[in-house]
């Protein structure tokens, strides 16, 4: 079974090394496990892994073909960084999420079970401990896994995948100003309301609470970037 890393990725199998390395490093970027301009060093990622050089290096080429990461240095220690975002291109990613998230938490609303709620409802509480106690970067783990257990429930693989893309180049960014806007304390009322929107099927009420939440997200955020 996979288990996690020293380095915040998952180790994986041998199998189709190239797609997994991919994989657990998109991962790590969604859930903010990187920080905007920190290095990734390909034999680290490796050693992390538990794989060869090779696929770590199609992984990052990828990634950065996707402009989710900017090209680093050459040879064996070489890699990536996570690009540091201005206000501008910030604001740019938030304005794409705000338009496409809600669509999806309107759509999850319909499909949503008694047992998927609660899922989500334990992922809210534990996002509200983490940041009572700030463990910040476990945090931001949480908070990916509490916006992506709605949006799956939309049943819109397209949708899903155009909404990944924004987060992938945005994650990093909200990793960085996490210490200034206390997300526990200042964002809980719009999760919150997403919640129960939910539980009442209220789609309209799922989607604007994502809305403001990403809306008060963006204008803080850009404030600090500025």
């Amino acid at each position: 079974m996979p288990s996690d890393s020293k380095g915040g990725l998952k180790l994986i199998n041998k199998d189709t090394l190239w797609d997994k390395a991919y994989l657990s490093l998109r991962s790590a970027l969604l859930a903010g496990k990187f920080v905007p301009g920190e290095r990734i060093i390909l034999r680290k990622v490796a050693q992390d892994l538990g794989i060869s050089l090779t696929p770590v290096r199609d992984a990052v080429n990828r990634l950065a073909a996707e402009n989710v990461l900017e090209r680093g240095g050459v040879g064996q220690g070489g890699g990536a960084s996570v690009p540091l975002l201005n206000a501008n291109e910030f604001d740019q990613l938030m304005s794409i999420r705000s338009s496409l998230e809600p669509l999806a938490a309107e759509a999850a609303a319909k499909n949503a079970s008694k047992a998927e709620i609660a899922e989500i409802s334990k992922l809210l509480t534990q996002m509200r401990d983490l940041a009572e106690t700030g463990n910040l970067a476990s945090y931001l783990d949480a908070h990916y896994k509490f916006h992506f257990g709605i949006y799956k429930l939309a049943k819109q693989s397209i949708l899903l995948q155009a909404i990944e893309g924004a987060w992938l180049r945005c994650g990093p960014t909200l990793n960085l100003a996490l210490p200034e806007y206390k997300p526990g304390q200042k964002r809980h009322k719009h999760h919150l309301a997403a919640l129960n929107a939910l539980k009442k099927g209220d789609g309209i009420g799922v989607a604007q609470a994502i809305r403001a939440d990403i809306d008060s997200a963006r204008l803080d955020i850009c404030n600090l970037l500025d």
